[in-house]
């Protein structure tokens, strides 16, 4: 079963960290491995007691990842190409962002308390932060990596205390999400140049 389970980690942030990197590039072909990546992330939470993120893969980002895929193939660059159009919130809009974020993670946290999560905030914050940004990405505004960045950081910590109270494959976990924080920096200078582009021709 042990050797089983590493496999299934191992797939899981191999698929992951592809999937990020395509996203990065505004690639549509990243869903494909979304699919592979959220569902075994899913299980792998849910056995280390993380539900709001085991929730979250599973009811939340599996049904975003066909979603997505609709919608970015009507916002591709042209029909044969695989590279989406990158928008922008307004000021407006950013300002309801962060306001509906905050409340958001705190009734979470609330919530998740409830059920002996043992890292309620943490587990609400990168659940809540992660829906958000899920729907900008489907969306295609790049707003999406700012969120990316804060979820990644928490994700870290939270894994890094997972690991320390000894759960399984926990340390590979930490080493994905390290990955994602560095793509999800990467990914916000790729989409800006993207944006910067559809400007151009507007």
């Amino acid at each position: 079963m042990a050797g089983e389970f590493d496999i299934l980690g191992s797939v899981a942030g191999i698929s992951g960290v592809i999937c990020v990197v395509l996203v990065a590039r505004g690639n549509i072909l990243n869903y494909i491995f979304g699919i592979i990546n959220v569902s075994l992330y899913a299980w792998i939470s849910f056995k280390a007691e993380l539900f709001g993120d085991a929730a979250l893969n599973a009811f939340y980002y599996f049904p975003m990842q066909f979603i997505g895929w609709y919608i970015w193939i009507t916002k591709r660059e042209s029909e044969e190409s695989v590279t989406i159009v990158a928008k922008r919130l307004n000021l407006k809009q950013r300002i309801v962002l962060a306001i509906l974020s905050v409340t958001l993670v705190v009734a979470g946290a609330y919530m998740l308390n409830l059920f002996n999560d043992p890292q309620p905030l943490k587990d609400s914050a990168t659940t809540v932060l992660s829906v958000i940004a899920m729907f900008l990405m489907v969306k295609t505004y790049m707003e999406q990596w700012v969120l990316w960045v804060i979820v990644n950081i928490i994700s870290v910590a939270m894994w890094i205390f997972a690991f320390a109270a000894g759960e399984d494959h926990s340390m590979l976990m930490v080493i994905m999400w390290l990955f994602y924080l560095s793509n999800s920096i990467n990914g916000w200078i790729s989409w800006l140049k993207l944006s910067k582009q559809e400007r151009s021709r507007d």
